[in-house]
């Protein structure tokens, strides 16, 4: 699993924490609610999450760990979640430790 650069995980949950209180402070103000959108779905990318408010809790949860810490979270929450592994394809074997 690729995972980004806690850097600009970092840097790009700051951009939309900014721009999250601009959009609250302007509500009706379409530039900044349009470029606080765009900060989300940035992070959604980032993070390969479906909605901001998912992407935001796992850049959180990613800035807060170490590698392999998040990685058994995320391991735990996607067999929590009813997550589904498939099978290899019948007639074929998965492949032992040497290739």
């Amino acid at each position: 699993m690729l995972l980004p650069a806690k850097a600009e995980v970092a840097r790009q949950l700051r951009r939309y924490r900014a721009w999250e209180r601009a959009m609250l402070a302007a509500p009706s103000d379409r530039a900044v609610r349009a470029t606080f959108e765009d900060s989300g779905y940035t992070l959604c990318v980032l993070m390969g999450k479906r909605c901001a408010r998912e992407a935001v809790d796992a850049a959180e949860r990613y800035l807060r760990s170490t590698l392999g810490t998040y990685l058994r979270e995320q391991s735990a929450r996607s067999r929590a979640s009813g997550a589904v592994r498939r099978a290899p394809p019948k007639g074929r074997r998965p492949r032992a430790g040497r290739h």
